[in-house]
């Protein structure tokens, strides 16, 4: 897996820049480019009653994020990575994704977005969205995030995401490729953690012998899993537990000091994944690191 061309997605937030900026790594790892991408809202330049389309409001957004992007240019090629901007009107999810596809990215980067109560429990937020459709491998960047704990509310900045990734693996396809995209990071990755949550409702009625059969078989693969990753120079620990597979895999995060989470996305029934969340895309929803998920 490379990560050659980037896609950068963003509506401007408090520390969208401070997200750009921690991809600069990658340049040691390959990154080549970094397109930027921002896409006004269909409705906020169209009018219903006629179907018409605010052409001048329209121009104006545009030159005004052209503004902007200006800066943020200037630093990706003084990082010595090509730039491109892209300016797009439409529907927000549709766009971005066109607009990997057009591109031929390896990597759609985007940020998290506050949700309203009716869209936690029914909708889900644009990003779930794009993870759910992507063909390429989607970061969710997080730079500087409130989360609650046992001990209260506590802040944490994400600026070195690449040095100490966290594969959660359930063994499936999508696992395997996001143990190349930990490969990817060769070079920038000081250690990675790689978890495996044996699900507790699997193990209701499961007698001695035969959990002792799956403990066996987990780390065997566990172990062939962080193999690989050494035979790559980069230095790995595991970790292999039983209970529920969200919980554990944030809990592991923090204990371990994490600095992103990487899974595969979750191969579920679609209509499933869309009302109640795969593991994967739950752990994307929650978790106060940036999150990587591979198709």
């Amino acid at each position: 897996m490379k990560f050659e061309k980037v896609l950068f997605h963003t509506q401007f937030g408090a520390y969208a820049f401070n997200s750009l900026k921690t991809l600069f790594e990658l340049k040691a790892c390959g990154l080549k480019e970094i397109v930027l991408v921002y896409v006004i809202p269909k409705e906020t330049v169209g009018f219903v009653p006629y179907g018409g389309f605010l052409k001048e409001e329209e121009q104006r957004i545009r030159k005004q994020i052209k503004c902007r992007f200006e800066s943020w240019q200037k630093a990706v090629e003084k990082a010595g990575i090509k730039c491109a901007v892209r300016i797009q009107t439409g529907i927000l999810n549709a766009s971005i994704l066109k607009i990997a596809e057009n591109e031929k990215v390896d990597l759609i980067v985007t940020g998290a977005k506050k949700r309203t109560l009716f869209e936690k429990i029914y909708v889900g937020s644009h990003i779930l969205d794009i993870l759910r459709r992507s063909t390429v491998p989607v970061l969710m960047g997080r730079y500087m995030v409130q989360f609650e704990t046992e001990d209260g509310a506590l802040f944490r900045k994400n600026s070195q995401i690449f040095q100490r990734p966290l594969l959660a693996t359930d063994w499936s396809p999508p696992s395997e490729r996001s143990l190349a995209a930990i490969t990817a990071f060769r070079g920038i990755a000081e250690e990675a953690v790689v978890v495996h949550v044996i699900d507790a409702k699997l193990t209701k009625g499961v007698n001695a012998s035969r959990m002792k059969a799956l403990d066996k078989k987990s780390r065997q693969r566990l172990d062939a899993y962080c193999a690989r990753l050494e035979k790559e120079n980069i230095a790995t620990e595991s970790h292999l537990c039983i209970g529920k597979p969200v919980s554990e895999i944030l809990r592991i995060s923090r204990e371990t000091e994490a600095t992103m989470i990487i899974m595969g996305r979750t191969g579920k029934d679609w209509m499933e994944e869309y009302w109640l969340g795969g593991v994967s895309h739950r752990v994307a929803e929650i978790s106060e690191l940036p999150v990587l998920l591979v198709p």
